[in-house]
């Protein structure tokens, strides 16, 4: 069966009755493995769904670590963002012309005491990301930071002392004001990231970071909360867009145009999951793959990816990774 047939069979099944078109040149996942954790790899996709490796798996970066997340910023350039650990006091960047070589670019070090309504931060950095605002101009770098250390007999109490902080700034160079915490509500949060809304405003993924229970049902589950303004405020998140025990989100529009895919791993590297959408505020549907059941998936991922961050890619940029890289 042809892909733009299947493709736009399996929306038609969701209840999606526009056409499906293909993606410029299709799509870049720049993640991590589970045998080299925050060490950069890439695979490529050209329909949002099926999956392979570059560089026959091999990394396509020694030097950088972290959890892999990249934003193209207001000079056309592409920025990535990590860090050596969580206990790394600097957050690190990255620069590239051309998404094949990426030179440092630059550190932060971010000041994490007195940051209001987060009181006795632990010195923590959790998977940085970024988001670049065309209209302020400006990148906002999010994270995460737990304020209570864990312990042998209740270790979720550090996670559940998870708050995404952030800060902004012009140019990745120069950051003038201390971070803050991006929400307000008491929640734990980590792998925050933003986009833009079609609709008007912005979107904040979440992973709600505390643990199920009969009084926390959506506890860690990938949701979403959306606002006007970019740095809020964000009203609470919606019902999950996940099953439990998912982290890492990460967003693309599929070939379409039209449609919103978002991938999740179910950890610790077990397998990935995928939920889709015909708009950011839902309806979300889980989309069944990853089987080990060729005739049942939908979509299909190597094993073993961990983290990490897609984007649409242009043909030639397509072109010159696999180049770079061959599958």
């Amino acid at each position: 069966m042809k892909l733009k047939t299947w493709l736009a069979g399996l929306l038609l099944a969701a209840g999606v009755a526009h056409a499906a078109e293909p993606a410029p040149g299709g799509y870049l996942f720049a993640h991590m493995t589970h045998a080299r954790y925050g060490v950069l790899h890439y695979a490529v996709s050209t329909d949002g769904l099926h999956w392979k490796r570059l560089n026959k798996g091999k990394a396509v970066n020694e030097e950088y670590h972290g959890h892999p997340f990249i934003v193209q910023g207001g000079d056309g350039r592409y920025y990535l963002v990590g860090n050596q650990s969580d206990d790394d006091p600097e957050i690190r960047f990255w620069v590239s012309d051309d998404l094949v070589k990426w030179t440092k670019f630059g550190t932060y070090k971010p000041d994490l005491s007195g940051v209001k309504g987060h009181p006795h931060t632990l010195q923590r950095i959790g998977a940085p990301k970024l988001f670049f605002d065309r209209p302020s101009k400006q990148f906002v770098l999010m994270w995460h930071t737990p304020n209570v250390p864990g312990s042998t007999d209740d270790p979720e109490r550090y996670w559940s002392s998870q708050r995404t902080l952030y800060v902004t700034s012009p140019d990745l160079r120069e950051f003038k004001a201390a971070p803050r915490r991006l929400f307000d509500w008491d929640m734990a949060t980590i792998d925050v990231f933003l986009v833009d809304n079609p609709a008007g405003g912005y979107c904040a993924v979440v992973k709600d970071e505390r643990f199920p229970s009969y009084i926390w049902t959506t506890g860690k589950t990938v949701r979403m909360s959306c606002g006007a303004n970019l740095l809020g405020p964000y009203p609470e998140p919606g019902p999950p867009l996940s099953p439990a025990f998912r982290e890492a989100p990460t967003l693309i529009r599929a070939p379409n145009g039209q449609d919103w895919l978002m991938y999740y791993e179910q950890y610790a590297g077990t397998s990935y999951g995928l939920s889709m959408a015909p708009r950011l505020e839902g309806p979300w549907i889980e989309v069944w793959g990853n089987s080990g059941v060729k005739e049942w998936n939908r979509f299909e991922m190597p094993a073993t990816l961990r983290h990490g961050f897609m984007m649409a890619v242009t043909k030639a940029q397509m072109d010159a990774l696999l180049k770079a890289y061959p599958e």
